[in-house]
């Protein structure tokens, strides 16, 4: 019987690692036999290049802006590592429009031309207007990535009222802070959720993005390949989907100073 797609999103603050952590499981999902396709959401448009050895993809949205509407879907989607699709929204020409529509038009566009037809999941769909149903967000033990994570938790609860957007748990990708695994764990706890997996800190993630590759496929028998392939696979088998109860701002900061991050006033 065929899988279920699933339609799957990575969320967390700027420079957290959702572009390097979304690559990497999806490497290990192909593993796991599942087909993929990735649509990134970056407006610099560099949320494939590891899938795709370094290639800039063209986004779709300039793709558009050159071409007008008569796009066919292999102007937009090329083939990755291990037959991952992979896609690049873009984002406005800059000073004019909202970044997150493109990521809609993107998405739109793709489900008009057939796209979602082949595979079994996607990542980088976005909350609104329906497009995720997982959620995943990518955390570390650092103060401004958990508030970060904390509010787009009041987003998921928002949304979740009126549509089918879970929570699907927090991807810990190590900061190498005190105490890091258990603050995360019990974050997650407050937040009614789990910490699907904990990804540790690892320079072969960076020699492997100098080599163009995710971990993977750069060196399969590295422990970081095993971390990425074990985040792919509490991913696949995950059937915990909740309404997140995010944390008011004073109970966040007890749980930060309870862990050594923040001094009593």
């Amino acid at each position: 019987m065929a899988k279920k797609m699933r339609k799957v999103a990575i969320y967390g603050k700027g420079g957290i690692g959702k572009s390097t952590t979304t690559q990497n499981t999806v490497a290990g999902l192909v593993e796991l036999g599942r087909k993929v396709m990735v649509v990134g959401c970056d407006p610099k448009a560099d949320s494939t290049r590891l899938l795709l050895g370094g290639l800039a993809q063209k986004s779709v949205l300039d793709t558009l802006r050159e071409e007008g509407e008569d796009v066919e879907l292999e102007d937009i989607r090329k083939a990755g590592y291990g037959g991952t699709w992979c896609v690049e929204s873009g984002g406005p020409e800059p000073g004019v429009g909202c970044a997150g529509r493109g990521i809609i038009t993107s998405i739109n566009m793709l489900e008009s031309l057939g796209a979602y037809e082949e595979v079994c999941g996607g990542f980088a769909m976005p909350i609104r207007d329906g497009k995720a149903e997982e959620i995943y967000i990518v955390v570390s033990g650092e103060m401004m990535a958990m508030y970060a994570a904390n509010n787009i938790s009041k987003g998921i609860m928002k949304f979740a009222q009126s549509g089918n957007v879970r929570l699907g748990g927090l991807i810990c990708n190590s900061r190498a802070v005190d105490n890091e695994k258990e603050m995360i764990e019990e974050f997650a706890k407050k937040l009614g959720t789990q910490m699907i997996y904990f990804v540790p800190r690892d320079n072969d993630v960076q020699r492997a993005e100098i080599n163009r590759k995710t971990v993977i496929e750069w060196k399969p028998e590295v422990p970081q390949a095993d971390a990425y392939r074990g985040l792919a696979k509490a991913i696949d088998e995950n059937e915990i989907f909740v309404i997140p109860t995010p944390l008011e701002i004073e109970e966040l900061e007890e749980l930060l100073m309870a862990y050594g991050l923040m001094e009593a006033a």
